[in-house]
Formats: C-alpha cells, sequence, structure tokens
C-alpha cells in the first residue's frame, strides 16, 4: 500500500473503532428510524387506495424513508466526531504530522460509510422479514444497499465541512433538525404527482431528499427505472462533490488558522 494509502487505512480504522465504541449512536440509528416506518405505515395505510398511489402496501412505499433517515444521522456522527478532534487538539497535532489533509477526510468518512451499510443491511432485512416483496429482486438489494453507502457518504460530507467550518459538535448538532426537517418536506408520505398543496409540492420538487428517495422506492417497487436511479445518484454525488471541495478547503484555513 502506498503512504496514502495507509494513512486513510489508519484513519479509516480508527473512524470505525471509534464509532463502534459509541453503541448509542449505532442503536438510535437503527432503532428510530424502524420505528418511525412502523408507526407511518400503519396509520397511512389506507392512502394505497387513493387513484394512482404506485402500490398498495404503503410499508413497501415506506421503505425507502430510513435508508434516507439513516444517512441523515451520518451528518451529525461525522461532524460530531470531527468537530471533537478538533476541540481535543486532534486535528492540530495531526497537522504536525506528514499526513494530507484529504486523507484525514477519507478516513473520516470510512467510519460513516461502514455505518451506513450496517443501517442498510438492517432496513432491507426488516422490510423483506415485514412482507414487503423487493421487485428487483437480489441485484436490486445490492443496489439498494450501493445507493444506502453513497447517501451516507453525501450527508457525512456534509457532516464533515460542517464541523471544520464551525469546530463545534454543539454546532452540528443545531444544524441537525434543519437537516432532518428535510426529510417531511418532501415525498416522504406521498408521492410527488399526488401532492395537492401546492406550495408543499413546489419545496418537495425542489428538494433533493426526494430524489433520493424515489431512487431506493423505485428499486422496492417499480423495477428498474433508469431516470430515478439517475437522478437519485447525479443529485448524491453532487452533494459528495460540493461537500468535500468545502472541506477540503475549510480543512486548509483551519490547519492554517493553527
Amino acid at each position: 500500500m502506498t503512504g496514502y494509502a495507509l494513512q486513510v487505512a489508519y484513519l479509516g480504522q480508527r473512524s470505525i473503532v471509534r464509532t463502534a465504541r459509541q453503541p448509542a449512536n449505532i442503536v438510535f440509528a437503527l432503532v428510530f428510524p424502524l420505528a418511525l416506518l412502523a408507526v407511518n405505515s400503519g396509520g397511512l395505510e389506507p392512502a394505497t387506495g387513493i387513484p394512482g398511489f404506485p402500490t398498495d402496501s404503503f410499508l413497501a412505499f415506506a421503505l425507502a424513508v430510513p435508508f434516507v433517515q439513516g444517512a441523515l444521522f451520518s451528518t451529525m456522527n461525522a461532524g460530531t466526531d470531527l468537530a471533537r478532534d478538533i476541540q481535543t487538539g486532534f486535528l492540530d497535532r495531526l497537522g504536525l504530522t506528514p499526513m494530507r489533509g484529504s486523507a484525514l477526510i477519507a478516513g473520516q468518512l470510512v467510519g460513516v460509510v461502514a455505518l451506513g451499510l450496517v443501517q442498510a443491511a438492517v432496513y432491507v432485512t426488516a422490510g423483506m422479514v415485514a412482507g414487503v416483496d423487493i421487485a428487483t429482486g437480489a441485484p436490486g438489494v445490492a443496489a439498494i444497499l450501493a445507493l444506502a453507502a453513497l447517501y451516507s457518504l453525501a450527508f457525512g460530507a456534509v457532516g464533515t465541512l460542517l464541523a471544520l467550518r464551525t469546530g463545534s459538535g454543539e454546532a452540528i448538532q443545531g444544524y441537525f433538525p434543519f437537516l432532518f426537517a428535510l426529510l417531511f418536506v418532501s415525498t416522504m408520505n406521498m408521492p410527488l404527482d399526488l401532492i395537492e398543496v401546492d406550495w408543499f409540492r413546489k419545496l418537495a420538487t425542489l428538494n433533493p431528499v426526494s430524489y433520493m428517495l424515489e431512487g431506493i422506492r423505485s428499486l422496492v417497487i417499480e423495477g428498474w427505472d433508469v431516470q430515478a436511479l439517475g437522478l437519485a445518484v447525479a443529485i448524491s454525488l453532487t452533494i459528495v462533490v460540493l461537500g468535500l471541495l468545502g472541506s477540503a478547503t475549510s480543512l486548509k484555513t483551519r490547519l492554517t488558522r493553527t
């Protein structure tokens, strides 16, 4: 392995171990999305009777929500962990080593993606046990896991950017409710074409979370929808690129200040 790869590997291992040593973060990120899924699928099942609703199972329709909701926790997990490194002076000490800044960011996100894959495996297993039939079969399950990892990477990059800009775990927690609200102003509970409230439909149309939901939802209830998958991947990659570029710039500034 090259020196850069070793840096990423060591920092990634540290990120995974640190995540594993915080069981509260793991359990909450697993249990809360599944609890919300159970409540919504039970209470909103009559919505499947609306003409034009894409499936007769609201559980299948709502199964996409935990994947995005779990990925949103990546923002807080990645951000608070990195902010803690800043506050404790660990980042300053790393700045005195030959470590490359991009390796720090990449290593930090390894733990986030690892947790995202664990979450996704639990969600898809829970859905199938509850009776959801994945329209795309085993290849679709693999695609769902890949999308979940990409979503975790995207929101993790946002968390890294916020941590480097603020240097405060409390600030990250303050931003989280705003990011979490994006989930509720989306196609979380109703397809876009069936939302009758004009202002809500416009917000859901502009909301990138809607397209992330539709990417996984298409694999669950429709099949291989190239347009839905393409939009989900393109939007997620855009967030990843912007988050990483912003993080790289913010890291240089922060290391210069210290």
